[in-house]
């Protein structure tokens, strides 16, 4: 008679308080350190770039990267929803009393709660009721595989809110071209996700199935100069080279003000499908790439080793000499019919603030008729959702929201309250810049990506109205010399229609002779 006797299996025992305080350090690591391939890529599209407003705006990105490493503040002020990939070797048993998801959930807790780095809570329970913050950026979205091996391999990334919407999914006919999707489906996207980034594009699978494989695909080393190099072995690199092309050649540019580089990278990893199925989701990473990669093994936390700021590009951005000195105190509306579309100016004086909930408040009260808290009387309003401030800050990163989801107040904010100028990201809908013309307004657009570099700007700050509302309050900032650029005139002249027009002509020129 034999008795079965198995070997012996390896196990690793992984204890609760490892797994929480990697995910706290690691949040906070990607919160003011970009990842050093993307921002090498970055630097080198700098120096390739031509078009001006482009140039200016990948500076600006740049330095406030440096800023943000050296003051270990936020890239960006939207710090952005947590999604973690946990991989958990079949070998690992846990020393914990929580749930896994619970330490995933503890550690953003303890990562967004840090007294010398506050982030920014944005996740809203009840999404489609109340709404109401959940005050330390729980839950994380979480996604688990079980493997072989003995270890815990963990992929987080934090995504902002501009360019998780831009998110985009098609079901196509098999027959169908994916390249010809993704170049008419780009601009559509506008420049709310915050170019030059990363796209990354999942094929196959199901609908489900695809989306994920867009987020991981995002997750992967920026190598596209590599690949040029070397020339694709197969179809998935192949598209990845003709899309990195083809994208670029769109035009878009830095902040979709017009250039050479919209995409640093184009990522895609794909899955068997259905023989009747070709899913396609397409997700961009923003000018604030955040993700990072750690395993453990027993061992004891994930060990991070900062990155040397020898290897950050040389770039510092500084105002040039011809950008127009701006006081908000004494602006009128003359002065802002004087503005020409793409010039810079540096703003001084107070600023005030406010973005979604203030803005559906406003319109509440207006419809009840009931007098507003707050006199908008020939002010400017920045859509901004800024960070806390720690230790000696005046307010935390506070760099500019997607201004286009603030369109259908626009006409009830210059017709009823006085309000003549706006400051945000990104391009403005038909629908706000027929208002701004209409009432002979303007729009003013700060650059993504560069909210540390905007705080400084700040000198006061206090809060007017809507304390409730946390970071959506409205604000009244006093600032000096903080820059902008003249996206959409007081005649309805629009920046982000005329540059990628522009340079999309240049572009083709060039490729033709």
């Amino acid at each position: 008679m034999h008795l079965f006797n198995p070997k012996p299996v390896h196990m690793t025992t992984i204890r609760q308080e490892d797994l929480i305080s990697s995910i706290a350090d690691a949040l906070q690591f990607i919160s003011y350190y970009h990842p050093l391939d993307y921002i090498q890529s970055l630097g080198k599209a700098y120096e390739r770039e031509q078009s001006p407003a482009a140039r200016d705006a990948i500076a600006q990105i740049l330095s406030n990267s440096r800023m943000s490493a050296q003051g270990h503040r936020p890239i960006c002020q939207d710090t952005g929803i947590v999604t973690a990939f946990v991989k958990i070797g079949m070998g690992v048993r846990w020393d914990a009393k929580m749930s896994v998801s619970d330490m995933v959930n503890e550690g953003v807790r303890r990562a967004y709660l840090h007294p010398d780095n506050m982030l920014r809570a944005s996740v809203l329970s009840d999404p489609a009721g109340a709404r109401k913050n959940t005050r330390d950026n729980t839950p994380a979205v979480i996604h688990y595989e079980i493997v072989a091996g003995d270890k815990v391999e963990v992929i987080l990334a934090a995504k902002g809110g501009g360019s998780e919407n831009k998110s985009k999914f098609v079901a196509l006919n098999p027959s169908d071209s994916i390249v010809d999707w993704v170049l008419e489906t780009v601009p559509e996207m506008g420049a709310g996700w915050c170019p030059p980034g990363i796209l990354g594009i999942g094929i196959g699978g199901t609908a489900e199935k695809a989306m994920l494989l867009a987020k991981e695909a995002l997750m992967e080393p920026v190598d596209i100069q590599e690949l040029q190099t070397r020339g694709a072995k197969n179809r998935v690199e192949e598209l990845r080279l003709e899309l990195y092309e083809k994208v670029n050649a769109l035009g878009i540019g830095a902040q979709g003000l017009g250039g050479l580089t919209t995409v640093v990278d184009v990522k895609i990893k794909d899955y068997p499908t259905h023989a009747a199925s070709l899913p396609v989701a397409m997700i961009p990473n923003c000018a604030a790439t955040r993700h990072i990669h750690f395993t453990l093994d027993g061992s004891g936390p994930a060990v991070l080793v900062p990155p040397s700021l020898d290897d950050w590009p040389k770039i510092e951005w500084k105002a040039s000499a011809d950008s127009r000195r701006v006081n908000l105190d004494t602006i009128t509306r003359t002065e802002i019919a004087s503005w020409k579309p793409g010039e810079t100016l540096l703003l001084n004086g107070k600023l005030l603030t406010g973005r979604d909930a203030a803005h559906k408040r406003i319109a509440d009260m207006l419809a009840r008729g009931e007098k507003l808290p707050v006199d908008f009387s020939s002010r400017f309003i920045y859509y901004v959702g800024p960070v806390d401030p720690v230790r000696d800050e005046v307010v935390g990163p506070a760099g500019p929201t997607t201004a286009t989801r603030m369109d259908k107040f626009t006409e009830m904010m210059l017709a009823k309250t006085g309000l003549i100028g706006m400051v945000g990201k990104s391009e403005r809908g038909l629908e706000a810049i027929e208002a701004i013309k209409r009432h002979k307004a303007v729009y003013l657009m700060a650059v993504g990506g560069a909210a540390y570099l905007v705080s400084k700007a700040i000198k006061a700050s206090k809060v007017l109205a809507f304390a409730d509302l946390g970071m959506e309050a409205i604000y009244e900032f006093t600032v000096q010399d903080m820059p902008v650029t003249v996206a959409v005139d007081s005649n309805g002249t629009s920046v982000h229609e005329t540059g990628p027009a522009e340079w999309r002509a240049k572009i083709g020129n060039a490729v033709k002779t």
